[in-house]
């Protein structure tokens, strides 16, 4: 798909802009140059990494152009982030330690060991992990896998696993190893919003836009997502306690849990043999989300700095190298020391000024635009907003506390946007005369403006082809001054789906590997979220289910709310319809691998009562949209 944006220039006060961020940013601190490069042991002659099929699902050429100068169109400071955050290829961390960088969102990090090596954070797809794994066997042997480590519960950290392990090979001489309460979170992030976080993902990463100098040039964080298939391998050991120390294939290892901060499931490593310390994605050369702009819960900047204050403790005075699960390492005992120190600074004053300000009377919005960071954190690198950004991130802390209402009561009850948008349009004195003006504040170079008024004409008339293109416009400019690689994504996609209408949804929720480890709770609670409340306020059925080794279930439709009960008690009302069945068929009913209507003729499957009770509930579940509209009604 073409994008319009790409004859676009960036308008003079983006250039204005740009220009003046070059001459107050820190460009004469190439560092950063230096350790992206450092331990470069080489590359892929394989330029794309392919599925099964032969669809590209990574490519290490997509962001050659980055070499080139940085062109108008781009904020300088993403465009510096992304060139170094692009840099692709297997490097030697320290002796034993490599890390292949460039090969998916993720870094791959791979720790020598006496029979093979373990492999920490497998990427997020088997092909680009498998990618990584050759790779590195190319310039180090054809080592075997003689371990797994999952630092924390986001995809990109597992999906790969099988790229570089099977499930046959896992056992007590391959353990698989994750943070306490990994299995449930990795599983469960994207069960209940799954389909919205997923649309909104496509917008956030940039999924749909031409990568180049006019449309996606990265995340910040890292480039993009890859494509591939998704994978899961359940932990074989559970790490429970800061401080527990552990020993695989002869690599020594003492963890620190930081639940909550990043992921609510994370963990850090020490390796006393190397001094050397893993921090996850607890410190990266970003500031990260505390609540990402494709949804989540709002993540806790205040325990999140505790526990870098903790690392520092327990592991600075023997750490001669940090790196992280994405960018690049810091090396020097003092670096890392101030690396971490800077990044523990970063988001504590995040959480204590937002809350002096909270507790000044400030809205988040308010707070937001106030909000301004020590100069000595404005000074280096790693604190700038390339994934997350202070203005988000501070709002993130508002609704922690305090929720989405500002206290004011003229918004605790207003229209909806498209009611609101018809009456302000009529305020402003019709949608010609709103555009004229917006027309104006484009002139002047206050995009920002004309994408909040234009907003309600297309809100009220989303077929208003000026008011589209207008609108267009502004957010494709809002997005080349972006400095945040997220934001820029979303200014952009936004743009291009008010020319050339829906994206949709680039990329799945969930792989067969991760859905088959949800529980049954989970997999009833996902049905529950689809009934269609409306449709169901009259209907009462009751369904049993009686499955081997388990107590009986009890599935109730009801005022329109489906809800599950184990064992027997009141809330067990006598059922309509029982089933026993083993839990793979009743699996298969609830995941509709098999229709309800086909249940009654499997083999092993025992059915009393009215048959057709099961069908006619599972009439009343509806089906997500993964194409929503977004910036338009």
């Amino acid at each position: 798909m073409s994008a319009d944006s790409a004859v676009k220039g960036s308008e003079p006060a983006i250039v204005a802009a740009h220009q003046a961020a070059r001459s107050l940013l820190p460009f004469e601190d190439d560092r950063d140059l230096d350790d992206v490069g450092r331990g470069f042991l080489g590359t892929s002659d394989q330029r794309d990494i392919t599925d099964s099929d032969g669809h590209v699902v990574w490519s290490l050429d997509a962001y050659g152009f980055l070499d080139a100068d940085c062109p108008d169109t781009v904020h300088p400071s993403l465009w510096r982030q992304s060139a170094l955050a692009a840099r692709h290829g297997l490097f030697e961390v320290a002796e034993g330690i490599y890390q292949v960088r460039g090969f998916d969102l993720s870094n791959m990090t791979v720790v020598e060991g006496e029979r093979g090596v373990l492999v920490i954070d497998p990427l997020l797809c088997v092909e680009t992990a498998a990618a990584a794994l050759a790779l590195y066997r190319r310039h180090r042997g054809d080592r075997p896998v003689t371990g797994v480590l999952y630092t924390h519960s986001h995809v990109d950290h597992f999906g790969g696993v099988k790229g570089v392990v099977n499930a046959e090979e896992v056992g007590p001489d391959v353990p698989v190893i994750a943070p306490e309460g990994f299995l449930a979170h990795a599983v469960s992030e994207n069960v209940y919003a799954g389909t919205a976080m997923a649309r909104r993902a496509a917008y956030m990463y940039g999924a749909a836009l031409p990568k180049g100098a006019h449309g996606q040039v990265g995340a910040g964080l890292g480039q993009t997502t890859s494509t591939g298939a998704a994978s899961l391998l359940p932990p074989t050991v559970e790490i429970t306690a800061t401080g527990r120390t552990l020993t695989v294939d002869g690599i020594r290892m003492a963890f620190q849990l930081t639940p909550e901060t990043e992921a609510p499931a994370e963990l850090n490593i020490h390796f006393p043999g190397h001094a050397a310390l893993c921090i996850a994605e607890n410190a990266t050369h970003n500031l990260h989300n505390l609540l990402t702009l494709r949804g989540a819960e709002v993540r806790d900047p205040r325990v999140w700095a505790q526990y870098l204050t903790q690392t520092v403790q327990l592991f600075g005075a023997s750490t001669d190298v940090v790196f992280a699960s994405h960018h690049w390492p810091t090396w020097g005992r003092e670096r890392v020391l101030t690396f971490l120190s800077e990044q523990r600074d970063l988001y504590a004053y995040l959480h204590d000024q937002t809350l002096r300000m909270i507790n000044q009377g400030l809205t988040p919005l308010e707070i937001a635009e106030r909000m301004q960071l020590p100069p000595a954190l404005e000074r280096v690198w790693h604190t700038h907003g390339y994934y997350g950004s202070v203005s988000h991130n501070v709002k993130a802390i508002y609704q922690r506390y305090l929720g989405w209402f500002d206290g004011n009561p003229a918004h605790l009850w207003e229209h909806p946007p498209t009611e609101a948008a018809a009456r302000y349009v009529d305020f402003m004195g019709g949608a010609e005369e709103v555009l004229r003006r917006a027309h104006g504040s484009y002139a002047d170079g206050d995009f920002r403006w004309v994408a909040q008024v234009v907003n309600h004409v297309l809100f009220a008339d989303p077929g208003n082809t000026e008011a589209r293109e207008l609108q267009a416009d502004a957010l494709t400019q809002l997005g080349y001054g972006s400095e945040n690689g997220t934001w820029r994504n979303f200014y952009l996609t936004g743009a291009l789906e008010l020319r050339h209408g829906s994206v949709g949804t680039p990329t799945v929720t969930a792989s067969p590997d991760v859905v088959s480890a949800l529980s049954l709770d989970q997999l009833f609670d996902s049905l529950a979220i689809r009934v269609d409340g409306p449709a169901g306020w009259n209907t009462d059925i009751t369904i049993r289910w009686n499955v081997p080794g388990m107590e009986p279930i009890t599935w109730r439709l009801h005022n329109g709310v489906l809800t599950h009960v184990f064992g027997e008690g009141p809330a067990a009302v006598d059922p309509d319809l029982e089933i026993s069945l083993p839990e793979a068929d009743l699996r298969a009913v609830l995941l509709g691998t098999t229709p309800a209507t086909h249940l009654a003729d499997r083999a092993g499957i025992q059915v009393s009562g009215d048959a057709d009770k099961l069908a006619e509930l599972f009439a009343h579940l509806g089906e997500p949209d993964p194409n929503f509209a977004i910036v338009t009604p």
